[in-house]
């Protein structure tokens, strides 16, 4: 596998020791052409390709990585010091999403008969149980206490969200909505685990749904417009990551305190299908065609670009061990040191194509 990494942008701290001019009152640039310099080498800390096929999902538990093959009807687990593969475990189904708790992992898996949540006992090697599930599972969380895992799911015209209480294990549902065409893209839950963020699109468009956990009901629904491929929340945004053929890839950033997008960032052209935030939420990770897109999310500054081959399916990032692990199509984990990744200073920059930060236009 072959990499390189473009840095594109300052950090927080160092743009506002720049000083930097067209910025809003929280240092969040309005209109901004970045600027990249030339293409360092990435350090790559390893690799490993495992026999089971393509990854559709990959997660991180302590020093285990866990890496989802749809192909294989398996799981495999690896050591995330050594990348040597420490077992697999077979699933019901294709898995094709996984997140963590603080002791378990849990994965969605799509299969002719039903699709289905299993819960993963990591350290045992072995599958706990098993929550078979109607219509179409097409997104997962977990909540911040690991109690509670949403499934979201598609059925004909119909959208909801499966709500299973790994205690008492007993499984509930959440409306979300129905009309022609209805899909459910992605969820994900606030850090303090009482509100959960639901994707969905439809013909007149996508739109991000807010839901009390508390009360299992829709408080009220966010336009977004371009489709939506996945979520990322911190305290007071939801960053939302969207892609068509007229805009290509953007994260769109949804301010919690006035209901409403406020602000996005361009990708370019490509296909992105995935947003994963770091756990300080100083960094936001986007998976595209043939790239990792590295932004900040509290000015949306692009901060590296790292170009990958073969194709990226999916990425996990170890905050305590500074480290993003990369999987792909053919079965491969390589692990990056995100410290590597890391932008030069301002000064160093040199001009090139711009990406555009914009104000999205108010309602």
């Amino acid at each position: 596998m072959a990499y390189s990494v473009m840095p594109g942008g300052a950090s927080r701290s160092e743009v506002d020791a720049e000083a930097v001019a067209g910025t809003d009152p929280k240092g969040c640039p309005l209109d901004t052409a970045l600027e990249t310099p030339t293409d360092p080498e990435v350090e790559r800390l390893g690799a490993l390709t495992l026999p089971y096929g393509p990854i559709a999902d990959i997660t991180t538990r302590g020093d285990v990585i866990i890496a989802a093959h749809y192909g294989a009807d398996a799981v495999s687990l690896l050591d995330a010091n050594t990348l040597h593969a420490s077992g697999v475990i077979p699933v019901p189904g294709e898995p094709f999403a996984v997140a963590r708790t603080a002791d378990q992992v849990v994965v969605a898996t799509t299969a002719t008969g039903c699709d289905a949540v299993s819960v993963i006992d990591v350290d045992r090697r072995t599958v706990s149980a098993v929550y078979p599930l109607a219509f179409s599972v097409s997104a997962l969380a977990v909540s911040p206490n690991g109690k509670r895992v949403y499934a979201g799911r598609t059925g004909d015209g119909y959208a909801d969200v499966a709500v299973i209480d790994l205690t008492a294990e007993r499984v509930g549902t959440i409306d979300i909505g129905s009309g022609p065409g209805l899909g459910l893209d992605a969820c994900v839950t606030d850090p303090t685990g009482t509100v959960l963020y639901v994707a969905t699109t439809d013909a007149r468009g996508s739109a991000l749904v807010v839901v009390d956990t508390e009360t299992a009901r829709v408080r009220h629904r966010i336009p977004v417009g371009p489709p939506i491929r996945d979520l990322g929340c911190a305290e007071d945004a939801v960053f939302v990551l969207t892609s068509d053929r007229v805009r290509g890839g953007a994260v769109q950033v949804v301010d919690l305190a006035v209901g409403r997008v406020t602000k996005s960032v361009e990708l370019g052209a490509g296909a992105p299908t995935q947003l994963v935030l770091s756990s300080d939420r100083t960094r936001a990770y986007v998976v595209d065609y043939d790239r990792i897109t590295v932004l900040c999310p509290a000015s949306l500054e692009l901060v590296n670009t790292v170009a990958v081959a073969p194709r990226p399916s999916c990425v996990a990032v170890d905050d305590d061990s500074d480290r993003l692990y990369v999987a792909d199509y053919t079965g491969t984990v390589t692990t990056l040191s995100v410290a590597a990744a890391m932008p030069l200073l301002y000064s160093q920059f040199v001009a090139t194509d711009p990406l555009h930060t914009l104000e999205a236009a108010t309602a």
